[in-house]
């Protein structure tokens, strides 16, 4: 009975190959909180959080890198539609030029996290750094996003929210191929800047271009 007891306290650290956990403090309400567009040179920097009920489910729900961006899509609608509460917020490439992109990835969390309708009562952070917000307290997880399905849920959010709005503003500006690489550092992309110059959505504290990728072309 006693090594029962005591695997049970245990059990929400476990999980069979391949599944995501559901939470990681059994008895707190928990906002699982990722970001995406950090590595990009142009665009905002987005982050979502995301509560899930407690029963919530879903076979495809993963780490976004690790689907197609058909999954991605299909899953959107399922986790707005089951999620008790969540929320998308956006910081802009301006001021991440006036704060850096580490404190604009925190600042989109923070935003995210404020938006909320229901207060969680512990954040789950996609990565190893963090700023606290205030009256909340938070735990990193490295890799999070393949661990925990609420963080899973949050960069799933992020990701397609981003590449939304990057494909919008793709028609302003369609020699970037922001349609398809979504503001990455892709050959295309560096060639583009080298050809036309940078435009207003591109990030100036970013090495747009460099010796080495100017070598390339």
């Amino acid at each position: 009975m006693y090594r029962l007891a005591k695997l049970q306290l245990f059990l929400p650290t476990l999980r069979p190959m391949g599944r995501l956990l559901l939470y990681k403090n059994r008895n707190l309400i928990e906002a699982g909180c990722d970001e995406a567009g950090r590595g990009c040179l142009a665009g905002p920097v987005v982050a979502a959080a995301v509560i899930l009920p407690a029963d919530f489910s879903n076979e495809i729900l993963d780490d976004s890198k690790k689907l197609t961006e058909a999954k991605r899509n299909k899953l959107r609608p399922i986790i707005e539609k089951e999620a008790l509460a969540f929320a998308v917020a956006f910081v802009s490439e301006k001021e991440i030029d006036e704060i850096n992109i580490l404190n604009a990835s925190f600042l989109a969390m923070h935003r995210a996290v404020a938006q909320l309708n229901q207060k969680p009562e512990m954040l789950l952070i996609d990565g190893n750094r963090f700023t606290t917000y205030e009256g909340i307290p938070h735990e990193c997880i490295i890799k999070g996003d393949g661990k925990f399905l609420s963080i899973a849920a949050a960069s799933i959010l992020a990701k397609t929210y981003r590449d939304e709005y990057m494909e919008n503003i793709h028609e302003e500006f369609p020699f970037y191929d922001w349609k398809q690489n979504k503001g990455y550092p892709t050959k295309k992309h560096r060639k583009a800047i080298l050809e036309n110059g940078d435009c207003m959505h591109h990030r100036k504290t970013f090495t747009l271009l460099s010796k080495d990728t100017l070598s390339l072309f």
